[in-house]
């Protein structure tokens, strides 16, 4: 580990990676091998560049192509065994072998398409082993590239559909022999091939690009300098920085881990100088990161998914802007708190020689162009796909406006390997999650759990959330967010639907506490490779990682109970009213769990702060003045009874 009071170095950031995000446990290849792969990865960029220009081939052919190159290229690059990842330079003869039949998968329906659909879902016994086959690799390239959590659920799925006959109670069904879960596993739309890996073969795979070119710019580390620009010298200012960049590095990092490595490896340190503990460091860190997948205009890869579970003619642009309010409030929750608990601690900002050159920051504010693109295009009405090819043109653009950011050949062909890269664990999660889909359709399990789940909770509302709540922070301990949406919008969402709750709202709250659940121990990885950048103990960091993002815990409640805040058949000075509520119970929340506001509070006015922050945040009126009338009763008592009884600032 590097020293306390400096940035890690990349591999003391690659080695954090691999240790607590299996999607960068690869290979490093050399030689034959490695052209080879590179020349694989460069491919799949192209042939999704192709596709997205001139226009995307039939669902089948083209998810069945991306399918191939993501199982062929996860055998190259990630080893079977943990403890070989980012150390083995050669590929076992059996991954060369998985490999190959990977890319036979993947080219079985756009050679023999015409003879699949004229056999109209009879299987030839060729048909079946190839089914069987894929099936298999999807399973073990999920394993590799995203994890054990996630291959075990779809397992557990597979058997499902199998026994459904011996299956308890309501979860019975008449069962699928072996012939009919292959033939809806890959030679149907509604199991591996199924909307998930379309998703990730269309706009999730061109965001990604997006994202690669923006990091080819520099404009991870101008986050950082902009970041440290706007709140470095505020009070407690290394934690508002980490804040302030990881919400912006949400845009170009769909994962919460990669988040926290790079951006951590920057304002950890910071934080750990200026005086805030290791533990508390870490949270801030950990919570801002993972708060970046619900951060509009690119959220997490999920959201795209969003788009085609709602359907109903739903816009990825009406996704963005009804996570804006909400995302608002949980980035507004966690700064509150850290500045409460920097003003506990009377932590300082930064001095003037730790700050950036404002006006060399200013120079380089053209950096953020794409990104605005990216809003405008989507606002526009243009396609996701049409929008996401736009912004890597625009981003090469904007890069030549300077000669330190310039893409040159290099840069645009490494952006290119490394977005495909990155996509690989997408496509493998995308496809697991897809046998998981195929057998919620065909055995009806996602009514079944939906009435299991109303039942269980009396057919009450709240009840009900709580459930699904539990559900989603479960799944989604290990498991990647878009395989955790896929399960919980199959299984969960629909049973709070039939409770009347908009589509978007139910869709959202899933979407939520599956990300939530990368800071939420017992399992948070987030969490814990923030823990390995700071040095302090894990489980601590992720118990004061949950206390910073009580917001999140609160947050899908709030558009679940008053759709307004997701801008839903809302008027512009009511919901400037429930934005005010929720800010300002935010804060005597954040006052209430930190235990300090303008002096530090004794427990009554703790209890007093969480109660009344609650009432305000829940949207109704009688509930908004009571929360108003101890809002103010807080304040008042604190200017009554003022005293200075902050700890004294720290040495750096």
């Amino acid at each position: 580990m590097s020293n306390n009071m400096e940035s890690l170095s990349l591999e003391e950031q690659q080695k954090l990676l691999e240790k607590y995000d299996p999607e960068a446990g690869t290979r490093k290849l050399k030689g034959i091998i490695g052209w080879i792969v590179f020349i694989g990865l460069l491919s799949f960029s192209l042939f999704h560049l192709y596709t997205g220009v001139f226009g995307m081939l039939t669902a089948q052919l083209q998810r069945s192509i991306h399918l191939g190159f993501a199982l062929a290229l996860i055998f190259l690059l990630f080893p079977a065994r943990k403890k070989d990842r980012g150390r083995k330079h050669k590929v076992a003869w059996y991954d060369i072998i998985l490999a190959i039949l990977g890319v036979a998968v993947g080219a079985y329906w756009p050679l023999f398409i015409d003879e699949i659909v004229m056999r109209a879902g009879r299987l030839t016994e060729i048909d079946f082993y190839i089914g069987l086959l894929a099936v298999l690799l999807v399973l073990e390239a999920t394993r590799r590239a995203v994890g054990l959590p996630i291959t075990i659920i779809a397992v557990v799925f597979l058997l499902y559909g199998i026994f459904g006959p011996y299956m308890p109670s309501f979860l019975a069904h008449r069962g699928l022999n072996l012939d009919r879960l292959i033939q809806t596993m890959f030679f149907t739309t509604e199991g591996i091939l199924g909307t998930p890996l379309g998703v990730s073969s269309t706009y999730i795979f061109l965001f990604l690009l997006f994202g690669s070119f923006l990091v080819k710019t520099g404009v991870g580390q101008y986050f950082n300098d902009l970041a440290v620009s706007i709140a470095g010298k505020r009070i407690g200012g290394p934690a508002k920085v980490a804040i302030f960049s990881s919400a912006l590095q949400g845009t170009i990092s769909g994962s919460s881990v990669a988040n926290v490595v790079t951006s951590g490896s920057f304002t950890i340190p910071m934080m750990k100088k200026l005086g805030y503990k290791k533990e508390f460091a870490g949270a801030v860190e950990a919570t801002a990161s993972t708060g970046g997948q619900i951060m509009p205009p690119v959220m997490g890869a999920a959201a795209f998914l969003m788009v085609e579970f709602i359907g109903g003619g739903i816009t990825y642009w009406e996704i963005a802007k009804a996570a804006a309010i909400p995302a608002l409030l949980y980035f507004t929750g966690v700064w509150i708190m850290t500045h409460f608990e920097a003003k506990r601690l009377g932590l300082r900002g930064l001095k003037d020689e730790e700050m950036p050159n404002r006006k060399e920051v200013l120079k380089k504010i053209y950096l953020l162009l794409p990104i605005l693109a990216v809003i405008i295009l989507l606002m526009s009405g243009m396609s996701v796909i049409r929008a996401a090819l736009w912004s890597i043109v625009i981003t090469i653009l904007v890069s030549a406006i300077r000669k330190e950011t310039r893409i040159s050949i290099k840069d645009f062909i490494d952006a290119l390997v490394d977005g495909a890269r990155t996509a690989l664990g997408v496509a493998a999660a995308t496809a697991a999650a897809g046998i998981i889909v195929g057998v919620v359709v065909k055995t009806g399990l996602g009514l079944k759990m939906a009435n299991g789940l109303l039942d269980l909770a009396g057919g009450l509302l709240i009840p009900t959330l709580m459930l699904t709540m539990v559900a989603a922070i479960i799944l989604g301990m290990g498991s990647p967010t878009t395989a955790n949406y896929v399960i919980t919008s199959t299984i969960a969402a629909p049973a709070i639907i039939l409770l009347g709750v908009p589509d978007l709202s139910a869709h959202l709250f899933v979407f939520y506490f599956g990300i939530i659940a990368d800071i939420t121990p017992p399992v948070a990885l987030a969490a814990f490779a923030a823990a390995g950048v700071s040095g302090g103990d894990p489980i601590k960091t992720g118990v004061t990682a949950t206390k910073l993002a009580i917001g999140a815990f609160i947050i899908p409640y709030m558009f679940v109970l008053s759709p307004e805040l997701l801008m839903i058949d809302t008027t512009w000075y009511y919901l400037i009213w429930v934005v005010f509520t929720a800010l300002a119970g935010m804060m005597a929340i954040g006052a209430g769990v930190i235990g300090y506001w303008l002096r530090k509070l004794n427990w009554i006015e703790r209890v007093l702060g969480v109660i009344g922050g609650l009432l305000l945040i829940y949207p109704e009126g009688v509930s908004d003045i009571v929360g108003l009338v101890i809002f103010v009763l807080l304040i008042v008592l604190q200017y009554v009874f003022k005293r200075d009884d902050t700890v004294k600032p720290q040495a750096a």
